[in-house]
């Protein structure tokens, strides 16, 4: 039985920002995958997000292209990184980088290694360089990785996925594309989302509407972001789906990892929410099977003191409101606009029956006995 995790990262994030400054202590996804017990490919794999300059184009198991500041204004490019997924999860690339890049060209001459020198096509005004052909593409080693390590059989018996921003928006796209196919309609998913937000004009039924195939969903939110269009989505889930939604104070960028009190750049000063999450997030995957390195391990009265803190620095979570990402900020009414499904609400209006804790987004910060439920 094999557990396949597949981490999304958020606009303009990479598997890198484990190592970004802009956190204080790693970004969440890319840190979260690379603490990650497993073999990589086989039992987890982390995607970079739109916006991105598509660092892993050649690595994709479907054809990509750059899509520069539309990756970043508008997601283009999410769409191939979900079927990119979906490739993973069914162990078969659909498109494989045939030829060498000047950088890997580079290296293996530097190396010594004898292949073929480089071909020079063209006139002198446009020309053109053929680096060579690779004898084993990336992909083909990756899919002998899957077969290699996946127990049981090339299918997972489970998909957990676990996303930021876009990144959490890609996890719905990806959960809904397997509950289309007949090969992964039945592998239970589970996810866990961070602030989901798709931006202008992306909020079409894939992206804010979730199926049976979704066993458990966990989302926390930024209660103290008022970027406009920063709309975050609470999707709507299907009868049996265990419903798990949190507040926390602070801004999109707050909840994996940014401690700046902007939310944006500076010393690290509001890192709680940050720890609190990823303490959550570690927490939910290890019941789902994961294996983590250097989890955080915090105790109840980590937790508290934690809480605590959050409560005294009210005050410097609310002067977060007056910045925006988009240089707009929203007309809130005193509250966060968010997308209900495909239905626009004030935050606190999320609540009810069909969540986990009942309180939905209105759940106190203090009340540790709503994280009961995902513990």
């Amino acid at each position: 039985m094999t557990a396949l995790t597949i981490f999304f990262c958020g606009t303009g994030s990479t598997k890198f920002d484990s190592q970004n400054p802009t956190y204080w202590n790693g970004e969440l996804v890319s840190t979260l995958a690379s603490h990650h017990g497993g073999r990589e490919f086989a039992e987890w794999v982390v995607i970079d997000g739109p916006g991105t300059s598509n660092l892993q184009a050649d690595e994709l198991f479907t054809q990509s292209k750059d899509y520069g500041l539309s990756g970043t204004l508008f997601g283009k490019g999410w769409g191939e990184n979900v079927q990119h997924a979906i490739n993973i999860i069914k162990g078969k690339c659909d498109w494989e980088r045939e030829k060498l890049t000047e950088t890997e060209y580079n290296r293996l001459k530097a190396a010594g290694i004898p292949i073929e020198d480089v071909i020079v096509e063209g006139s002198w005004m446009w020309r053109k360089y053929n680096y060579g052909d690779r004898s084993v593409t990336q992909q083909k080693l990756q899919e002998q990785i899957i077969k290699t390590f996946r127990k049981d059989g090339i299918i997972p018996t489970k998909v957990n996925l676990v996303g930021w921003s876009r990144g959490g928006i890609s996890c719905h796209m990806l959960a809904n594309a397997m509950f289309k196919d007949s090969a992964l309609k039945n592998i239970p998913v589970n996810i866990f989302a961070i602030d989901p937000v798709p931006g202008i004009g992306n909020f079409q039924e894939d992206k804010v509407k979730l199926n049976t195939n979704v066993k458990e969903y966990v989302g926390f939110y930024a209660r103290d972001e008022r970027s406009k269009g920063f709309s975050c989505v609470i999707p709507q889930t299907a009868t049996g789906t265990r419903t798990h939604i949190y507040p926390m104070p602070g801004r999109h960028g707050t909840l994996v990892g940014n401690a700046a009190a902007d939310g944006v750049s500076g010393p690290k000063a509001l890192a709680e929410p940050g720890r609190i999450v990823r303490h959550f997030a570690e927490v939910c995957l290890q019941r789902w099977g994961v294996r983590l390195n250097k989890p955080l391990n915090l105790t109840q009265a980590d937790l508290d003191n934690l809480r605590k803190t959050m409560v005294n620095d009210e005050a410097k979570y609310r002067l977060m409101h007056k910045y925006s990402y988009t240089y707009f900020t929203e007309l809130d009414q005193g509250e966060r606009y968010v997308s209900l499904g495909s239905k626009g609400v004030n935050f606190s209006a999320v609540k009810g029956t069909i969540y986990t804790p009942t309180t939905g987004l209105t759940t106190s910060v203090l009340d540790g006995a709503a994280y009961r439920s995902i513990c």
